[in-house]
């Protein structure tokens, strides 16, 4: 083997061995990218710690914080109440009708969060017991919640979209914000259509039912934190602004809404959530900076290109190369965190990709999708672990109980991997044809 392949075997295997030692992700990745200049060549040394600094100096990445607070803000101003009772009113009244609830405001919630743990945090925390109360399995009612949480991934806004943006050379995020709306509504028509199997075989009971003057008061105080993701994609969408300036309107938009509207969050009330963004605004933007040290020493031995010549050298069919592209994402999903995983294999798998193509931003939704399910499987699974601290349960029993649900999202993933028109018909009508 030549000296870059020993590099490249060195960086990958020192980062797997700290992240078995339970070193935490951005330490790993810059420890690994040490290890491996000291054997390569000392002299690149600055250029790595160049890079972790420039990892994070991009205009782009602003919408980031605006996206996590407006996310936390709306969690903690009382959103996820309302959305509970809005998918109540819509389908509370069927048999298993919590269950359809569950996937019906995760789809909500998910378009004003755009972080699967945020999701179940909040929400789980409310249909959880509700479900539990009203006869549903527990296992089963936070598999619901968990596995409906991850379409905070597909479904605009999500703050890794911005990531992936980035880290696919600057395409345009509305683009990718418009991909993800039809394959949400897919992955929410596909659990909802599981949940209905599932209640058929179980019998779980029906909910509520509601005045017609009852529903309007709930839908009217719901409509309110819908808005959110209507400003934001219609914004992005006409280009009266950019994804940022969006994030921003949002951010401002969310800060009227909890404390003159709802008026759910006090003054002192800022602090603690400003103190929760901020702690996940620096795990996401250190693990970027770390990541983009990262790629480019996987740039510097030239990894992408071997790795597409082996992929290549296993089939030159489109169709069987994305099954091998879903296939190694989904294992990967399994032992590395979101964020991280978009920006090492991006720029690995993204020209393999296009070569055969496939347009970047539906290749960005097939990661996204994978990913989503990758959050559900332990052991690295940040969603799955969230879900089981709020339902008082153990993860083996969660994780036997979302084996339908990983079957369904499977299936998802395969349709949007190879039907185009799902997640490109979109941006294509409303943006026109474009990158």
């Amino acid at each position: 083997m030549d000296a870059s392949t020993i590099g490249a075997v060195i960086l990958f295997a020192s980062f797997l061995l700290l992240m078995i030692m339970r070193v935490p992700v951005t330490f790993s990745l810059l420890g690994s990218c040490v290890i491996t200049t000291l054997y390569i060549d000392p002299r690149l040394m600055s250029s790595i710690f160049l890079r972790f600094g420039d990892g994070v100096q991009s205009f782009s990445f602003l919408a980031i914080p605006f996206f996590i607070f407006a996310g936390d803000l709306m969690a903690a101003g009382g959103i996820s109440d309302r959305m509970v009772a809005v998918a109540d009113v819509l389908v509370g009244r069927f048999r298993g009708g919590l269950a359809y609830a569950n996937v019906i405001d995760s789809t909500f919630f998910g378009g004003i969060s755009g972080s699967p743990t945020a999701d179940v945090s909040s929400l789980g925390a409310i249909t959880i017991p509700m479900m539990v109360e009203n006869g549903y399995d527990r296992d089963f009612a936070v598999a619901t919640t968990v596995a409906t949480a991850t379409q905070a991934l597909i479904i605009p806004p999500s703050h890794n979209m911005v990531i992936y943006a980035m880290a696919a050379g600057g395409i345009s995020t509305g683009r990718l914000f418009m991909a993800g709306i039809v394959p949400g509504v897919l992955m929410c028509i596909v659990m909802l259509v599981l949940c209905a199997w599932m209640t058929k075989r179980r019998g779980f009971p029906r909910g509520p039912k509601y005045t017609i003057r009852e529903a309007i008061r709930i839908c009217r105080a719901g409509l309110l934190s819908l808005m959110t993701i209507v400003i934001i994609l219609v914004g992005c969408s006409t280009g009266l602004f950019t994804v940022t300036e969006s994030a921003a309107i949002a951010c401002l938009y969310a800060f009227i809404l909890t404390f003159f509207v709802y008026r759910q969050i006090k003054l002192r009330d800022i602090w603690p959530i400003l103190k929760r963004s901020l702690g996940t605004l620096a795990m996401i933007l250190s693990i970027i900076a770390a990541a983009n040290a990262f790629c480019f020493l996987m740039s510097y031995m030239q990894i992408p290109a071997k790795i597409a010549s082996l992929l290549y050298a296993v089939s030159s069919n489109k169709y069987v190369l994305l099954m091998l592209i879903n296939v190694l994402l989904l294992i990967l999903g399994c032992f590395m965190d979101v964020a991280p995983l978009i920006l090492i294999v991006t720029p690995i798998l993204l020209p393999v990709a296009t070569d055969f193509g496939i347009s970047p931003v539906q290749f960005g939704i097939i990661v996204m999708m994978n990913l989503a399910i990758g959050s559900l499987t332990p052991p690295v699974g940040t969603t799955l672990f969230a879900g089981c601290a709020v339902g008082h349960i153990s993860i083996e029993k969660v994780t036997k109980a979302l084996l339908p649900f990983y079957v369904a999202m499977v299936i998802a993933l395969i349709l949007v991997t190879y039907i185009p028109a799902i997640s490109m018909t979109l941006p294509n009508l409303l943006m026109g044809p474009g990158v």
